[in-house]
């Protein structure tokens, strides 16, 4: 079987840029690069991956797309570009020749949720589909209400949700966040990465059996035809081994169809991201 991880970032460790990283997390405070991640999809029978951006630069988007360049098996990138620019036209026109270049994303879970409706902002999304990017959405639960608007001001945009909306797991709430991504799901448009999970659960105390409920969520919500799989690497590695976070989704579709774990796996990120 076929696996696109569809959500994983490199960087050049820098403590202020990437100041995000606290010290519960100082694992990976830390270069990572693709030689890193090679022997790591090796062993996991990864084909391929989407490289998404974790600093809010332009200069880091050259930097993934020049990775993108010298290995064949990153396969895209989710950059960034400030889509508030009066220049967004341009901007995007300049990206628009990088083939490796798929769609972009804003760390929206650090603004306001009424930043994803401000005219700037939309304005910029509005632009994105001419040129067939796609959009990142990185949330929690308390942006879903907006960005449910959001998604049905651009039915034609194609949307992912990235790690499943960062649900509250270490505290075990479910019930508001179940309800916006039930609403999510039923947006043609709209398609969500399981990624992300442990690091939303207790780093050193999460159990499969607790992110069953969550995963049952997504895949009632938005079914296996708009789920792609995400290892979130290397965040994911504050928490869990890269092997325990693909034997999570091993796990769970073990006992689904060849056809739908061959769509989860691979097939849905590569027609989402025109691989």
């Amino acid at each position: 079987m076929k696996i696109i991880d569809s959500h994983q970032h490199f960087w050049k460790y820098e403590p202020v840029k990437h100041g995000w990283i606290d010290d519960q997390m100082k694992v990976i405070r830390r270069d990572f690069y693709p030689s890193d991640l090679l022997e790591v999809y090796h062993d996991n029978h990864v084909a391929g991956c989407i490289a998404v951006q974790a600093d809010q630069t332009e200069e880091e988007t050259l930097f993934l797309l020049e990775i993108a360049k010298q290995n064949e098996f990153v396969k895209g990138v989710v950059g960034w570009v400030d889509l508030r620019s009066a220049q967004i036209e341009e901007r995007l026109a300049y990206f628009a020749q990088f083939s490796e270049i798929k769609g972009f994303r804003h760390v929206l879970q650090g603004e306001d949720p009424d930043f994803i409706l401000q005219n700037d902002f939309l304005n910029g999304i509005a632009k994105l589909k001419d040129l067939d990017f796609t959009y990142d959405v990185l949330i929690f639960p308390q942006h879903l209400p907006n960005s449910i608007k959001l998604a049905k001001l651009f039915p034609d945009q194609k949307f992912v949700v990235d790690h499943i909306a960062k649900p509250f797991i270490k505290i075990g709430e479910i019930a508001d966040w179940q309800k916006g991504m039930e609403e999510l799901g039923r947006l043609e448009n709209v398609f969500c990465k399981i990624s992300g999970m442990i690091t939303e659960a207790d780093y050193h105390n999460w159990s499969y059996e607790q992110l069953v409920p969550y995963l049952d969520v997504v895949v009632g919500a938005f079914g296996v035809e708009k789920l792609m799989f995400g290892s979130d690497w290397p965040v994911c590695l504050v928490a869990g081994k890269y092997e325990q976070v693909i034997g999570i989704v091993n796990n769970y579709f073990d006992t689904f169809t060849s056809a739908e774990k061959n769509a989860f796996f691979a097939e849905n990120a590569i027609a989402f991201y025109n691989l």
